[in-house]
């Protein structure tokens, strides 16, 4: 199973924010680092999703380290890339 690499933010107003270095756009928040997890894993697959039904290429990994670049990251977590169809539809 692949893991792609999100990137925590966490500014002192706001929610935690997850974005992936390999998905340009692909981004959620949650209130807590638990909620943001567990939105990031189906952001990243309904995008993936969308991606194959629209015949897309699906990039290879990046490493945790390219993505620690980032002088704004909190941290940096591993995502599971799971199907959609076994995600509920709702994303909140």
């Amino acid at each position: 199973m692949r893991r792609y690499v999100g990137v925590i933010y966490k500014d002192n107003d706001s929610d935690f924010g997850v974005s992936f270095p390999d998905f340009p756009g692909v981004v959620t928040a949650g209130l807590t680092i638990a909620e943001v997890r567990r939105l990031a894993e189906q952001a990243l697959a309904f995008h993936v999703e969308g991606l194959l039904e629209d015949g897309e290429r699906i990039p290879e990994p990046a490493s945790p380290e390219h993505a620690m670049t980032d002088k704004d990251a909190l941290t940096t977590i591993q995502v599971r890339l799971k199907a959609a169809r076994q995600l509920p539809r709702r994303l909140s």
